[in-house]
């Protein structure tokens, strides 16, 4: 996927300036796509000079104006015929799993803080994810959900159950880990 369709999938919510953007990114598309704000920034320049978003000038009393940003018609056909072709899974790029992989060559306390490392970051982002779970969607079985809240809840749940699988494998691979050191 192109950082491109990211922008869109997330300025097709509601247009907003590219500091907003960021913001937003940061607190959803981001959780699964990352980039920084210089290539939010960056990428916003590309996609108006395809016409994909285009942007309005908001003057602001004693501060530099503002562009807001929004999807234009051939940008959301664009993210539309791009939703619709097939993708490839992801390969996995992970350090952690080639230190593991090799991590016989070291003494296994530091396979385990590096996994200690691990599991905190993972806590703290499954945590993050049950808080939104908890603030957006509490019953969705119960509510009736707008059809871009349910879609961003799906992606959600893709999150929660990526971070619960990842802290099982780590505890299971900590406790492989430690028999080995008491044998």
């Amino acid at each position: 996927m192109a950082l491109a369709h990211a922008i869109l999938a997330a300025l097709v919510e509601a247009s907003c300036s590219g500091y907003d953007l960021a913001k937003r990114f940061d607190g959803s598309v981001g959780f699964f796509w990352s980039a920084s704000h210089q290539q939010i920034y960056r990428e916003l320049s590309k996609l108006e000079d395809q016409r994909w978003i285009s942007s309005e000038s908001i003057l602001q009393a004693g501060r530099p104006d503002k562009r807001l940003y929004s999807v234009t018609d051939l940008g959301e056909q664009h993210l539309q015929e791009w939703i619709a072709q097939p993708c490839e899974p992801t390969s996995i790029k992970d350090d952690l799993l080639v230190k593991i992989f090799a991590g016989h060559i070291v003494p296994k306390q530091i396979i385990l803080a590096e996994l200690e490392h691990h599991q905190k970051a993972h806590l703290k982002k499954l945590s993050t994810y049950k808080e939104l779970e908890q603030r957006y969607f509490q019953n969705p079985q119960e509510q009736e959900l707008l059809e871009p809240g349910k879609f961003q809840y799906l992606t959600l749940l893709n999150g929660i159950s990526y971070e619960t699988h990842w802290l099982a494998w780590c505890n299971q691979v900590m406790e492989l880990v430690n028999q080995r050191i008491e044998n």
